[in-house]
This record gives structure tokens, sequence and C-alpha cells, in this order.
């Protein structure tokens, strides 16, 4: 796709970036250590990573568009990224500075077909919030169109001009950067990284279409009807479109104000509690979920004296209001079952049925071996099991690092992977706790999974019934089509047609026969190098020719494992 000269420069400046910044780790990562220098690759590691994460910092500021989500995304991946990374990452905040109005207003009134005064009975040209997409005004609709939506105060949403092509380079350099990803076997290995830039171009496109954000908020509201304790606010179908959204103003109080939630005299551990519960159901129960729900997203809202209790069952009443529904994701029926037994198997602490439902889930490769995982996870559970995340400072450095240690030697030593369709979910995931967090200090996360754990699990043993039911059905259906698939396979073997193909086998044989071919030349380069200076002095000439050639099967000694490499 052809872009101006502006679009040119962003998509050469984020490539050049991805490209030193790669090139760099790789000298340092595989190419140090192939050469028996891996301490010195490792001296300089934290400060080099750190050094990366803050120039990325710095990139996406200055960018804007989708560089700071792709940032904010990385600042939640602690499980794959070293805490210098995501340390400098976590305050990278989707707030720019606001369009000029005069800019607003054009493509406000091109996309509605009238001008703001004759749509809005108010518009207010000062923006209330301006992020990478977009910025949101406050507006009031006239009397006629508010009887026709049921509400008078409203937000409305207006895209940024040009985001289109913005959006559409910073994803194409995206999926140029995963590609080069996948050829390096120590990213391919664990994660699909086009697979991933394809999920987060899928979501990045959804969420600068506002009709598409419109029908997820009337979803999500159809979704929770019947929890009087949650809110969402209403959509003016005929003041939105593509770029354009208006919607009911339920602006309240913002849910990590926590001295604003205290003077209203509701408990804000009430409200973790409220909100991890409405999370997990989205997550484990539904299906369809807010996959941004940070504090700039979710309010608590007071309630007038005659409605009923709050959610927490004591103090004044309140509901806790959801925005901004363009980042949502959806898990699968049969994701979603893999994820309650996942849940489960934490609340139980059961390490060794929570790293069997990882590898149900596809996040371990089916050829791990995952007994050094099962005894950490078992350890973790065992000595972490009830302490709270911020009473984890309270506890001796020596033991979280011999613990952190550990684990991440487990991990570094299984084939793990990153699934499709999980970008959202941990996102969810990684929000909902620090969230929560902040809200109750003493807030655990064992508390919170157990009772809603307990009820799975109830409801798993209720259709345990059911489950032999299907289960008898499979085996009946196998039993009758056995003979026939017998037979299939015994004149497929009389004809030689039967293969048998064993590729972690052939995998580890083409690596020895690399290593062989390497230590041959090794081996050769030792014996023309000692050649040529014991020749030397007695026929310079030949010593020289000698030494000169010893090169070659130094060279393919050095490098021949690092093409390799690249290729797997």
């Amino acid at each position: 796709m052809a872009y101006d000269r502006r679009g040119r420069a962003r998509y050469r400046r984020i490539l050049r970036f991805a490209i030193r910044h790669l090139a760099e780790n790789w000298w340092f990562e595989l190419v140090l250590p192939r050469i028996g220098l891996a301490a010195l690759g490792a001296r300089g590691r934290t400060r080099r990573w750190r050094r990366s994460a803050q120039a990325f910092f710095v990139l996406a500021t200055e960018l804007g568009g989708l560089m700071i989500k792709v940032g904010q995304f990385l600042s939640t991946r602690l499980d794959v990224l070293p805490p210098e990374v995501t340390r400098e990452l976590q305050d990278l905040q989707d707030e720019v500075q606001p369009e000029d109005f005069a800019d607003i207003r054009a493509l406000a009134e091109a996309e509605l077909g009238t001008t703001l005064e004759q749509a809005y009975a108010f518009f207010d040209p000062v923006p209330i919030a301006a992020a990478s997409l977009g910025q949101a005004h406050r507006a009031r609709l006239t009397p006629d169109a508010a009887a026709d939506a049921g509400f008078t105060d409203v937000v409305v949403k207006v895209q940024r001009p040009r985001i289109d092509m913005i959006v559409d380079v910073d994803l194409a350099a995206l999926r140029r950067v995963a590609g080069w990803l996948s050829r390096i076997r120590l990213v391919s290995r664990r994660v699909n990284a086009p697979a991933l830039a394809e999920e987060f171009a899928q979501t990045s496109l959804e969420e600068i279409d506002y009709l598409h954000e419109a029908q997820n908020a009337e979803r999500f509201a159809q979704q929770l009807e019947g929890d009087p304790g949650i809110r969402v606010p209403g959509i003016a179908w005929d003041h939105s479109t593509r770029r354009v959204l208006t919607l009911e103003d339920v602006s309240a109080i913002k849910i990590n104000d926590l001295d604003a939630i205290r003077a209203a005299g509701i408990d804000p551990s009430a409200v973790a509690d409220r909100f991890v519960t409405v999370m997990f159901d989205q997550l484990f129960l539904h299906g369809f979920f807010h996959a941004d729900a940070h504090p700039g997203n979710l309010f608590v809202t007071p309630l007038g004296a005659g409605a009923a209790r709050g959610p927490d069952g004591d103090g004044p009443p309140w509901e806790l209001t959801f925005v901004d529904f363009g980042m949502m994701g959806e898990v699968p029926e049969g994701l979603r079952g893999r994820l309650r037994q996942f849940l489960i198997a934490v609340a139980a602490r059961d390490g060794r049925r929570l790293v069997a439902t990882m590898r149900d889930l596809g996040v371990l490769l089916p050829t791990a071996d995952t007994r050094a995982l099962e005894r950490t996870m078992s350890a973790i559970f065992d000595r972490f099991g009830g302490v709270a995340i911020t009473s984890l400072r309270n506890l001796d450095p020596n033991e979280l690092r011999r613990f952190a240690d550990e684990f991440g030697e487990a991990l570094r030593v299984l084939p793990f992977q990153l699934p499709e369709n999980f970008l959202l979910i941990i996102r969810a995931v990684s929000l909902t706790s620090g969230l929560s967090s902040t809200l109750d200090p003493d807030f655990n996360i064992w508390d919170a999974v157990e009772p809603y754990a307990d009820q799975l699990l109830r409801e798993e043993q209720g259709g345990l019934v059911v489950s032999v039911a299907r289960e008898a059905l499979s085996v009946a259906e196998l039993a009758v089509r056995l003979p026939r698939r017998l037979d299939d396979l015994a004149t497929r073997l009389e004809e030689g047609d039967v293969a048998v193909q064993t590729p972690v086998l052939n995998q580890r044989i083409r690596a020895l026969e690399r290593i062989a071919g390497r230590f041959v030349s090794a081996i050769l380069f030792s014996a023309l190098l000692l050649g040529g200076v014991l020749a030397r002095p007695a026929d310079e000439v030949l010593g020289t020719v000698l030494m000169s050639a010893s090169a070659l099967p130094l060279l393919h000694a050095v490098l021949g494992g690092l093409v390799a490499r690249t290729r797997i």
C-alpha cells in the first residue's frame, strides 16, 4: 500500500528501531554464546534491556498510534519479558495532545452530514480525554434526539484525522517485525509472532470502527442485564457512525480514586471483590469480556438514597460502570472449559493439575517434560499460596530470589508457546489483578479464586453423569468403526504405504549431524593451522597457504551453527 511522505517516514522509523535492537540482542544473546563468550554477553544484559525499553517508551510516546498499545501490552508480559523491561513500560499512558478542534469539527460534521450546532444542543470544544486513536467531548442532545435515546447528556468520541493511515502503517511495520522474529528459533519455539501480530491487527481494526464498539456495548449490556450492580452507557445510534460515536454520559468516580470512593461511604475492598467477580464471570462463564478494563474505563457510581443496597450488601448503594468497548475479547466454549480447569487447579493449589491444564491450553507443547515445573509450582503453592500480593515485599528477598530463579529455569528449559486468542485474555487478567491490588492492598488472589472455583467445581461434578454418558457414546462409536480401521491399516501395511514420522528424533539427529560437521571443521582448522605454523620456517609459501586455508573450516565451525539456528 502506498503511503504519503509522513507515512513512509513513520514506517521507516519503526523498522529502524526494530532492526537496531533486534541486531543488538541477536549479537549478545545468540552470537557471543555460540563462540564461547556467553559471560560477556550476559554481563550488561540488564542495562541493555532497560535501555531498549526506555528507547521504546520514547518512540511510542512520540509516535502515538498503535505503538502505545503495543507498549502497554508488553508491560503486562511478565511471563516472557524481564522485569527491567516491564517496569520501564508500565507508566506508558495513552494520553496525547488533542487535535485542533477545527479538524475535529470538520471530521465530525462530514460523518454526521450536518453541523455540530444542528446535531447537538451543546458541544464542548475542549476534550475531556485525548488518546492516540481519538478524543472525547462532552455534549447534550437536542430535546427530540434525547427523547428518542432516553438520555440527554452524552460523550462524543471522534477519531483523529488520518488515523486509518497511521494504523495501516503501524500494522504493516509490526507484521514485518513479526516475520523477522519468526526466523529466530529462540522466539519461534515460544510464540507464533505472525499469528500474534494478526490477532493484534484484528483487535486494532475493530477498535477504530465505532459502530463495532457500539454493538459491543449493547451485547455487553444484554449479557449483564440480570445484574443490577453493573451499568453500561446507552448508544445514540442516530448520532453515531464508523468514526463518530455518541453515547450516554455515565461519568462518576474513577475506580482508582480511593479517597473519593471512601468519601462516598463505599469500601474500596468491596469494589475490588465485585470487580474480580464480574471479570471472572465474563472470562469463564459468558466468554465475552472487556479487555481494556483500566482505571480510565471504570467508574464507581453512587446511587440515590432510595435505591437498594450496593453490590457488597452493605453501605450506600453503588454501581460498577464500564465504558469504552472498543477492545473486547471472546473465549470459545472449548477454550473456556480449559480456562475453568486452570482456575480450579489454581484454587486447589494442585501443581500437577495446573501444569496438565497448561498443556491442554496449548501453552506447553505435548513433548514438554513437565516434572521440574510440577515440582516448582507445588513448592510455590505450598509457600506462597495464602500470601497476599502486597505481603510479598515483607518476605525474605533471598527466598523470593531463589524461587524466582528456580521458576525461571523451569520455564527456560520447557518449550513454551503463546496460543492464539490469548492476547486479550492475558491483558484482561493482568489488568484485573493490578487494579484489584490498588483497591485493596491486602487483596489475595487465592481468596478471590477459591469461592469462584468451588462453584465451578460443583458444576463440574454435577455434569459428571452427562460427561460419562458422552464418553460411553464415544467409545461405542469407536468400537463400531474399529474393525474397518484395522482392516484399512492391515491393507496399507501389506502395500508398504505406512510411514512413521518422529519429528523430535529427526530434529535431534539433524542437530547431531550439524554438530559432527562443525567438530570435523574444528579439527581440520587445528590441523591446517598447526601444519602451517610448523611448515612456515622451512617453506614460507606452503606455511602461509596452510594457515590461510585454515580460515575456511574455522568459519564453518563458528558460523555454521548460527546459520542453522536461523533456519530452524
